[in-house]
């Protein structure tokens, strides 16, 4: 039963939309938090001039859609294809300069720190009320919707309830320089009330090997908060 949910998880369907070809999962509430719908076009009537240069639309001068933010321009201004991974196109699509320049921040999420969340770190972990810390790894689910605690148990926070993230931080920046990041707290809501708890990782003293990895860690998740943060904006 439970490698039957699991498979209804991960499975995939690939469907075509007027922006594009998109990889989404078969069932919408098993899609990633992180994703973001296609927006609406604005309707072709409602622009007559590309909204960034102002260029009227006429048989030379063609009108097009940005995939990500739904607004009419010129080929001039949205020319570029670039690719849109948090709107799950299987090939680059057509967006504004600005949009583009947003997609491209997030291919670096996609293509190398959400690996890092994937792969996992070893942290001292104290969940909401427990007496002490436990040395736990913590990594993101395939399906990027948990975050997944493996330690002498098992626990999994779903990480569309995470409310607040804060980095925890050793020693006062000087001269330009960081602060070495020990670790990170989590607020997130409990199901079926309304209480927020709340969820601490820190780096172990004595983790030589893995204290990168684990810094690592803790950057791609603050840049995945951000993206959770900006997901339910939409």
């Amino acid at each position: 039963m439970a490698s039957e949910v699991a498979a209804r998880r991960e499975a995939k369907k690939l469907v075509r939309s007027a922006s594009g070809l998109r990889m989404v999962p078969e069932h919408r509430a098993f899609g990633s938090p992180f994703s973001l719908e296609e927006p609406q076009w604005v309707p072709d009537k409602e622009c007559p001039r590309c909204v960034q240069c102002g260029a009227k639309f006429d048989f030379l001068t063609r009108k097009h859609h940005c995939r990500r933010c739904g607004k009419c321009f010129c080929d001039r201004c949205c020319g570029r294809k670039v690719p849109l991974r948090r709107m799950c196109f299987v090939d680059p699509v057509r967006q504004c300069a600005r949009c583009a320049r947003v997609s491209l921040r997030e291919a670096g999420f996609y293509d190398s720190q959400l690996q890092v969340l994937l792969r996992g770190a070893t942290f001292l972990v104290t969940l909401a009320g427990a007496a002490r810390p436990e040395a736990m790894v913590c990594r993101l689910s395939s399906n990027q919707r948990f975050l997944l605690l493996d330690g002498d148990g098992h626990h999994e926070l779903e990480v569309a309830r995470i409310a607040a993230v804060q980095v925890l931080a050793e020693g006062v920046p000087t001269g330009g320089g960081n602060a070495r990041a020990t670790g990170m707290s989590l607020q997130y809501t409990v199901p079926g009330v309304e209480d927020v708890a709340q969820l601490r990782l820190v780096v172990p003293e004595d983790l030589s090997a893995g204290r990168q990895q684990a810094a690592a860690w803790l950057v791609a998740m603050h840049k995945a908060a951000k993206l959770l943060c900006e997901s339910r904006d939409q």
